[in-house]
């Protein structure tokens, strides 16, 4: 995979991490601190905090910040404008980071929707989808469909992203054709060997 591709009015400061054949966009910032992965791609006016780690093949849209605590895992997508926060009761005067700093997680294949505000201390679980304008501020399973303000439950996604139609807790996707069945609100594949994907973890490539 090639160098890092930085666009000349970006700003990669030393000693940030940006894995190989990932694109850094016009006035995107990743500070020093930061991790980027592999094949990534970071649009115009991203910013990417000290302390914030992103994982390989992330598409990080115009206008994200991304804030140290957060953690995004690999095949991420957030949308145009998604905001995160790690302070739940921020003050703007200088206090122990450790008794205000809380992480929040993406898993593998989470989407956030455009102008998404995601509240300090959450987990998105792997291939769940938020809902554009949502405000999370509770976790979100796997594979569950969430909208609103704040954001509440409305269905299940298939990994590749369209709403599922479950019917006595089964669904066959209309896109890809893939098998799942709902036990115990869980949404698991009913065909395991096609739907295995690595498991959901946060994946920085090293130094380039």
């Amino acid at each position: 995979m090639s160098h890092p591709y930085v666009h000349p009015l970006a700003t990669v400061d030393a000693g940030a991490r940006v894995g190989a054949g990932t694109r850094v966009w016009a006035h995107a910032h990743v500070m020093a601190g930061a991790e980027v992965g592999a094949g990534c791609n970071l649009g115009e006016s991203v910013f990417i905090e000290a302390g914030a780690r992103v994982g390989d093949e992330v598409t990080i849209k115009n206008g994200v910040q991304v804030w140290e605590g957060v953690r995004v895992g690999d095949r991420c997508f957030l949308g145009p404008n998604a905001t995160f926060t790690n302070d739940r009761w921020p003050r703007s005067w200088k206090r122990p980071k450790e008794s205000w700093l809380e992480q929040t997680t993406l898993e593998e294949g989470a989407t956030l929707g455009a102008n998404v505000t995601v509240v300090a201390g959450v987990t998105i679980g792997r291939y769940a989808m938020v809902g554009a304008g949502a405000v999370v501020t509770r976790d979100v399973p796997a594979h569950r469909l969430v909208f609103g303000n704040p954001a509440r439950a409305r269905g299940w996604v298939c990994r590749c992203g369209p709403k599922l139609s479950l019917r006595a807790g089964k669904a066959t996707c209309a896109a890809c054709g893939a098998s799942w069945v709902l036990k115990g609100g869980v949404l698991k594949s009913s065909e395991p060997g096609r739907a295995k994907t690595k498991r959901g973890r946060i994946r920085i490539a090293g130094p380039v």
